[in-house]
């Protein structure tokens, strides 16, 4: 008897597709007669390393929309996406989020060049030095904790960014001008260790210290809605706790109608039978953290990002948020 095929697309990245070997790992073990097969992209945003995602409408449009194409036009049956690309504010009729993998570590971390130190760096307080990512929300952290550091937009794969990192490269923007070289740089750490560059992190930031993207570590597979021989596949490689905690913070950011670059965080923790759900607005420049916590119940998550959600509203986040979206009245 003939396997049944299970066509898996994802990006070029070598981030992306060493998780989708990760959930190709799972599938082939709990589900032996499935002939997985990865089929690869290159988006919008792997394509242009320059302009800010948001010309490609977020991390939505520039690392998931033709993916999403794909599926639809039954080219694939399913996607693998990082979660925290995936936009909180609209969904795309016809698939659903079908499994959410055993969370990765969600925390963001500071890679340095080579022959910098870390002791040097807290030395300086960032001073002199600059920092590069393309996050709203680490940039807004980044403020905060290094103000005497300068930002810089900096773009790429985990390993490209290392590579102008250690090279001195400077970042071309859209405009025709260039930033850096840059010092140092905010990554994932779940990203550093899936492609291997975990030995370059120079210091962990604590949730506390720099609250994560919803849904960070968390990688999500997608398929059709009503594609139910799929969908049984890939509930048997489900990580129960990731998808309560996905459901907590992606309600939330559904709530604030934030988009995939919005200056927002949030992370859910689980302890026994409840749950905790930080999250906080920031403005863009770290002038203003408006931040709300919340304790519920594990099998009530989505009520605990919305109240967290409206908690945040309460203090004015709509305004915070509204500025981070110029092209609209």
């Amino acid at each position: 008897m003939s396997k049944r095929s299970l066509r898996i697309g994802t990006r070029k990245s070598a981030m992306a597709l060493a998780q989708t070997e990760e959930v190709a790992r799972l599938l082939r073990a709990t589900a032996p007669k499935v002939d997985v097969q990865i089929v690869t992209f290159e988006t919008r945003g792997d394509q242009d390393h320059i302009s800010r995602l948001l010309r490609h409408g977020g991390k939505g449009g520039a690392f998931v929309a033709e993916i999403r194409q794909a599926m639809l036009d039954g080219e694939l049956h399913a996607a693998m996406h990082s979660l925290k690309d995936l936009p909180g504010n609209e969904e795309t009729p016809g698939l659903v989020i079908a499994a959410a993998l055993p969370r990765d570590a969600s925390n963001d971390s500071l890679v340095l060049r080579r022959g910098l130190t870390i002791d040097k760096f807290r030395a300086s307080h960032g001073k002199g030095f600059k920092i590069g990512t393309n996050a709203v929300r680490r940039a807004a952290y980044l403020a905060r904790l290094f103000p005497e550091a300068t930002v810089i937009h900096f773009r790429g794969a985990a390993d490209t960014r290392i590579r102008k990192l250690d090279r001195g490269e400077v970042q071309q923007l859209a405009d025709g001008g260039i930033v850096g070289p840059a010092d140092a740089l905010v990554m994932a750490r779940s990203g550093l260790q899936r492609v291997g560059l975990a030995s370059r992190i120079a210091y962990d930031f604590s949730v506390d210290e720099m609250l994560p993207a919803v849904g960070q570590g968390i990688v999500a597979v997608e398929c059709a809605e009503r594609d139910w021989s799929t969908r049984a596949c890939l509930a048997m490689i489900e990580g129960e706790g990731a998808r309560l905690c996905a459901e907590a913070e992606r309600e939330l950011l559904w709530v604030l109608n934030g988009h995939c670059n919005s200056p927002i965080a949030g992370h859910a923790m689980l302890s026994g039978g409840e749950m905790e759900l930080m999250a906080a607005v920031l403005e863009q420049d770290g002038s203003n953290f408006i931040e709300a916590r919340r304790i519920g119940t594990v099998d009530r998550p989505r009520e605990l990002g919305r109240m967290v959600a409206f908690d945040l509203l309460e203090k004015g986040a709509a305004n915070v948020i509204a500025r981070t979206r110029p092209e609209e009245p």
